[in-house]
């Protein structure tokens, strides 16, 4: 049987991460590789951008501490974007040599959103990293969007250390009263519940993931889905240890089931 080869671990994923310089900004950089290292090993590092003008010059340093390699793309004409057709180029290039099974698409340009689908349409996962203000056709190609504004780190100005900078965090009423956020957390836990109604964290991140891929605890100041969800105040929480030297797994179940359950009817009288 042909085909691409399947990687064993999701770590072990080769990546490719181009980087839209022109539409990013170097402050993320740090968060950005970071957040990429969840998902594979960045074999190819790249970012265009023309570089002989002065708009680019707080890159300089991000490239040369991160290694990522600078591609000049000359602005030949105003109004033009050619830095998005070198990218688009240089992207079919690399899914051709076959030595790839995903990329990382740096962006907040809508330009991207077919070179994320046909890339997709290859067998290859797709993340995207942009503003939050980038289009939602874009978001919607990608396998995963992650918003770089939950990714302020240590170079950005504003920050003082190697740790994300603190959000803030959602009440529990505020989340509550989030109605699409507590129906997709709902629908979540039951479509990976089992027959008493607990499901593991981790399926449930996968399958809100698959239904929206721009979903992250950190946008509601939530390091993690577990925190998200015990801030609810609607799931009961359980750690189970499935055997000796394993990782404990977080299991949720939404508490109208619990509610909902009644009890034995008491036995007829003879």
């Amino acid at each position: 049987m042909t085909g691409r080869i399947v990687v064993a671990s999701e770590n072990a994923a080769k990546l490719a991460v181009l980087i839209d310089a022109d539409n990013a900004q170097p402050t993320i950089t740090e968060g950005l590789l970071a957040e990429i290292a969840k998902y594979g090993t960045a074999h190819v590092k790249r970012a265009y951008g023309d570089w002989t003008g002065t708009s680019l010059k707080g890159w300089k340093d991000q490239l040369l501490a991160q290694s990522i390699q600078p591609v000049q793309q000359f602005a030949y004409t105003t109004g033009k974007n050619a830095t998005d057709a070198a990218m688009v180029i240089d992207a079919m290039d690399l899914l051709y040599s076959d030595r790839f099974d995903g990329f990382c698409i740096v962006s907040s340009d809508s330009d991207f959103t077919r070179l994320a689908a046909r890339l997709r349409e290859s067998g290859l996962t797709v993340y995207g990293f942009g503003e939050r203000k980038t289009p939602k056709p874009f978001v919607a190609a990608c396998d995963k969007f992650v918003y770089t504004e939950n990714l302020a780190y240590a170079n950005s100005p504003t920050a003082t250390s190697g740790v994300p900078k603190p959000k803030k965090v959602t009440s529990a009423a505020q989340l509550k009263a989030d109605t699409a956020l507590v129906n997709q957390l709902r629908n979540a836990v039951d479509a990976a519940s089992d027959d008493d109604g607990w499901a593991s964290l981790a399926n449930v991140g996968h399958i809100i993931t698959k239904q929206r891929s721009d979903f992250d605890s950190r946008t509601y100041g939530y390091a993690k889905l577990s925190d998200l969800i015990t801030a609810t105040t609607l799931f009961e929480i359980t750690r189970r240890r499935p055997g000796e030297g394993k990782p404990t797994v977080i299991y949720a179940r939404d508490k109208r089931r619990q509610q909902d359950k009644k009890p034995n009817p008491e036995p007829a009288s003879t």
